[in-house]
């Protein structure tokens, strides 16, 4: 028999009503048409009363109505206890002891929605159960191949260690129907939608406060061994052969076999983090509010709030595994923002700063570790976006971030290690949040504007020429300005021998931080006062310049800028 608690698309009242060995008795529906879509579990001839209170419900009654009583009250009686029994529906073969329908049992049907059908020619039962028999037999073998189809499908798919994503795919182009996988938090991990948007498949989980699933939407929790990981539902779609929901319950139990297996999240974390970042970084999204869903529905909320773009990085040996630095520098990231900030972290998977015009990595420990990217929200007034109270002053994220750090970061960290945050320019809106995470990301490391413990910040609002010029640098003309400009420094640098100190660029960019004092910028450069004039005036020979000229200074400022090392 059918399982009572199975979604397996049923045989229902009107199929049963559509087969040729009903039809031939001339059936006619006289109460409880609501009820056509009632599933059929099973089919039973009963004659007499006796057998009703034992019927287990769901099934189809077939009765000539033999021993059943002709007064009021006994029909009364009769029709409570049919209705007890909860059948599907209830065939009445008129002639041998009822002309008509009683008026008892049609009126009770009737106000509780089960069919009452009466036949007016007299049929052969037994047809009609065994057909009804193979029809719900069918269905549960069909039923279970699909069951079993599907989860050959999922066990391909674990054996293959297929990502989270593409497990959701494969279970939205199952149910034919958009499949959402959330964490506990209710943020979306992933999804797949066919042809339906964004906007209108990831709407339940939008708002501040994700709404009720629209009618007809299943969901199941992910979960294992006592511990619940997130749910993965599914829109409304069409009915699947091994039921929707035993579709998403296979679905589930696979993504929580996987969940075991990554047992500190980061697959899931990475994932809904990487795929923001791709459509934000590639433009793959239809508009504007497209993607605010999806951020929204990620844990990014939008609307009404200060976003920015920001770039993380370790600079100088951390003393570790890159992997511990990185973890350190997330945790530290979401622990400064929370927790009426929101954030969005993935690892750059290419950092434009850092790579040449050929497409090549320069070599160092800093830009062999690629930054954190991060997508930033933050409630209007905050003050962890509000400027710094002057400018030489670390922002007030910046200063969280570094009481974070000293909590995490392990004792034998280097004291020479620091943490390099960039900020973009803040703003309103998905277009001012992708312009100030393309700048900050093409902006690549420059040098500090203020610092607050082991953090070293730059800021887009202070350095917009920085900004400006790294937005640029990628294009052919300016890395060719740049290489004739510096040509000649850089040439002496790579050289080697006596005179080639290798450091001219080095103390260039001293010097053009601070041109109207050359002290400092000895100091800076960490060399003698002697001995750094004493270079300035062979980049001056090199070049054919003179460093006192304000057109010079701006002339190799903006190459400086425009070089990615």
């Amino acid at each position: 028999m059918t399982d009572a608690r199975s979604d397996t698309p049923p045989v229902t009242v009107a199929d049963a009503l559509d087969l040729a060995e009903l039809r031939a008795g001339a059936p006619e529906l006289v109460a409880g048409r609501s009820g056509l879509a009632r599933p059929i579990r099973w089919a039973h001839v009963v004659a007499g009363t006796g057998a009703i209170p034992l019927l287990e419900g769901d099934e189809l009654i077939l009765t000539t109505g033999a021993g059943w009583p002709t007064d009021r009250a006994a029909l009364e009686a009769l029709a409570r206890s049919v209705i007890a029994a909860g059948p599907a529906a209830a065939v009445l073969e008129l002639g041998s002891h009822f002309d008509a329908a009683p008026a008892e049992l049609a009126e009770a049907c009737e106000r509780h929605g089960i069919p009452l059908i009466v036949l007016h020619r007299e049929v052969r039962f037994v047809q009609i159960t065994q057909r009804v028999h193979q029809r719900v037999l069918a269905a549960q073998t069909d039923a279970l191949a699909a069951r079993a189809d599907v989860h050959t499908m999922l066990t391909e798919l674990g054996l293959n260690r297929s990502p989270v994503d593409y497990v959701v795919e494969r279970l939205s182009e199952t149910l034919d129907a958009p499949v959402v996988l959330e964490d506990s938090a209710g943020r979306v991990v992933a999804w797949a939608g066919g042809e339906l948007l964004p906007q209108a498949a990831l709407a339940p989980w939008a708002g501040a406060h994700p709404a009720s699933l629209p009618s007809g939407a299943e969901s199941v929790a992910v979960e294992a061994q006592g511990k619940r990981w997130g749910r993965l539902s599914a829109l409304p779609g069409p009915p699947h052969a091994a039921g929707r929901r035993t579709v998403l319950e296979l679905g589930a139990f696979a993504l929580a076999l996987g969940r075991l297996a990554d047992a500190d999240g980061e697959q899931w974390l990475r994932l809904s983090s990487k795929r923001l970042f791709d459509a934000v970084l590639s433009g793959r999204y239809r508009s504007d509010s497209e993607l605010a869903t999806q951020l929204a529905a990620a844990g990014l909320p939008i609307e009404g709030r200060i976003l920015l773009g920001a770039t993380l990085r370790g600079t100088d040996g951390f003393g570790a595994h890159s992997s511990l630095e990185r973890a350190v520098l997330d945790t530290a990231m979401r622990r400064a923002v929370a927790p009426e900030g929101r954030v969005i972290l993935v690892p750059d998977p290419v950092d434009p700063a850092e790579t040449a015009i050929d497409g090549t990595r320069p070599s160092g420990s800093d830009q062999d570790r690629p930054p954190l990217l991060a997508l930033l929200s933050f409630p209007a007034g905050d003050p962890r976006v509000a400027p710094a109270a002057d400018t030489g002053s670390a922002p007030p994220l910046a200063i969280r971030l570094a009481r974070e750090l000293d909590m995490l970061i392990p004792s034998p960290t280097p004291p020479s290690w620091r943490a390099h945050l960039g900020l973009g320019a803040p703003g309103r809106g998905v277009r001012s949040l992708i312009t100030s995470l393309e700048r900050v990301r093409a902006a690549g490391r420059l040098r500090p504007t203020a610092a607050a413990g082991r953090v070293t910040v730059q800021q887009a609002e202070r350095q917009a020429l920085a900004y400006l010029v790294r937005g640029l640098s990628a294009t052919p003309e300016v890395q060719e300005f740049a290489a004739d400009a510096l040509g000649p420094v850089i040439a002496h640098d790579a050289a080697s021998g006596p005179g080639h100190s290798g450091d001219l660029l080095l103390v260039l960019r001293s010097y053009l931080a601070h041109p109207t004092n050359r002290s400092l910028a000895a100091q800076r450069a960490r060399l003698s006062r002697s001995v750094f004039y004493q270079r300035l005036a062979l980049i001056e020979e090199l070049l054919g310049v003179d460093l006192a000229d304000g057109t010079t200074i701006a002339t190799l400022t903006v190459a400086l800028l425009a070089r990615s090392d």
